[in-house]
C-alpha cells in the first residue's frame, strides 16, 4: 500500500500549520490534519476509503518525545545493573524479589493491572519482567489499524521511570517487527495491522517512530537469570535435545542478522516444543533448573507442560503472574504454587 510520507522536518512544519484543528485524545495530543493542509500528495480513492480523507496524526512535540523515549530507553536496556551480555542476571544485591508476567498482545486493562500489582513505588526492591505487548488489543475505530503501539510506547516509558527494575524482554511479536518478518492470524497481517496503527498516530512521521523503536526492541534482553537456577525467557527453542542450539547469543554482541529466520534469536522466541526431553535439555545447556516462559496461549493464564517448564499467560481474562523471591531456591512445584490471577 502506497503511503503518503513527507521528511519530519516537513512534517514538524506541517503539523503547527494544523494545530488550530487540534482534538486532544489518550494524552497523546493528536491532532486532526486535512492532507491538503500538510503539503503531502492527496490519497487515492482506495487510500482515502481506508484512512478517511482526514488523516489523524500526533502533534509534533509527542512525537519528538517519544522517539526521544526510545532512545534513552535503549540505553536504558544496555545499561541495566546486572546485565551480562543480552541477559539480566538478579542478585540479591540487586533486588529482593521479581514479578514476572506473560504475554500482553495489546491487553490495556491487564497491562494497568499488572503495574496496579507491581506497585513498583511501594516496593522499591522489586522489578517487574514484561514482555509481547505488540499485536492484539484494540483498534483504531477510522481505519482498523493495531493500537498495540501505544503499548510498546507505554513499556519504554515504564523503562525510563524505572531503569533498573523494569525488564522487557525480547518476544516473537517484536521480532516479527524489528525485522518485518510476517505474521499471520484470522487471516490478517498482524504486521500490516501495526503498520497502519502507526501510520494513524503519526502519519507522514511514522517511518521515524518505526526507525526509533528497532533499537529499543534490538537492545531487549533475551532472558532473566535468578540464583537457584531459575531462568526467565519467551519461550524455549525446539528439539535442543537432538540438534545443536547456538547459546553464544546470550554472551555474545548481536549482529542485525542475528534477528532474522533461522538463528538463533530466532529460534529462541518461536519455540512450541514443549516434550520433557526438550525443556530438561536446554535447560541444562543455559544451567537452569526451571524455565518460565510465555508464548503460549493458556485459557487457565497458566501451563505447566512437564517438570521443567512453566508458562504464563497475561492476555486473557484469566491472566496470571508470579511473584519469586529473588534469594531463595525455588522448585518447579513450589512455583507453580505461588502463581496468582490478576484480579
Amino acid at each position: 500500500m502506497k503511503t503518503a510520507r513527507v521528511p519530519f522536518g516537513r512534517f514538524q512544519k506541517a503539523a503547527t500549520v494544523g494545530r488550530a484543528k487540534a482534538t486532544a485524545t489518550d494524552g497523546r495530543g493528536f491532532t486532526t490534519l486535512d492532507e491538503r493542509s500538510v503539503g503531502v500528495r492527496p490519497l487515492d480513492a482506495a487510500q482515502r476509503n481506508c484512512y478517511g480523507w482526514r488523516i489523524m496524526v500526533a502533534s509534533a512535540q509527542y512525537i519528538e518525545h517519544i522517539i526521544s523515549v526510545f532512545a534513552k530507553a535503549t540505553t536504558a536496556n544496555w545499561e541495566t545493573p546486572g546485565r551480562a551480555g543480552n541477559v539480566v542476571v538478579l542478585t540479591p544485591e540487586l533486588a529482593d524479589e521479581v514479578m514476572v508476567t506473560g504475554d500482553l498482545h495489546g491487553h490495556r486493562r491487564n497491562f494497568n493491572l499488572i503495574k496496579s500489582v507491581a506497585a513498583l513505588d511501594k516496593h522499591p526492591r522489586r522489578h517487574l519482567v514484561l514482555q509481547e505487548v505488540c499485536h492484539g488489543g484494540p483498534t483504531y475505530a477510522q481505519t482498523g489499524g493495531c493500537m498495540s503501539h501505544t503499548m510498546l510506547e507505554d513499556v519504554a516509558i515504564l523503562k525510563l521511570k524505572y531503569p533498573q527494575r523494569v525488564h522487557f524482554i525480547l518476544g516473537n511479536h517484536e521480532l516479527a517487527e524489528l525485522s518485518e518478518y510476517p505474521i499471520q492470524k484470522n487471516k490478517q497481517m498482524l504486521n500490516l495491522l501495526f503498520r497502519l496503527g502507526l501510520q494513524h498516530a503519526y502519519g507522514p512521521a511514522s517511518d521515524e517512530v518505526r526507525t526509533a523503536f528497532v533499537p529499543f526492541l534490538q537492545s531487549c534482553p533475551l532472558a532473566i537469570r535468578l540464583p537457584h537456577g531459575v531462568f526467565i525467557l519467551h519461550s524455549v527453542p525446539e528439539q535442543v535435545d537432538t540438534r545443536k542450539f547456538d547459546k553464544s547469543i546470550f554472551a555474545r554482541k548481536l549482529e542485525p542478522m542475528d534477528f532474522f529466520e533461522r538463528t538463533g534469536v530466532f529460534q529462541l522466541v518461536w519455540g512450541r516444543d514443549y516434550r520433557q526431553e526438550n525443556a530438561r535439555a536446554f535447560a541444562e545447556l543455559v544451567g537452569a533448573t526451571v524455565l518460565l516462559n510465555g508464548h503460549e496461549p493458556c485459557p487457565e493464564g497458566f501451563f505447566a507442560p512437564n517438570d521443567t517448564q512453566i508458562i504464563l499467560d497475561c492476555c486473557g481474562e484469566k491472566a496470571c503472574y508470579v511473584i519469586l523471591p529473588v534469594g531463595t531456591p525455588q522448585s518447579h512445584a513450589e512455583i507453580v504454587g505461588q502463581i496468582q490471577r490478576l484480579k
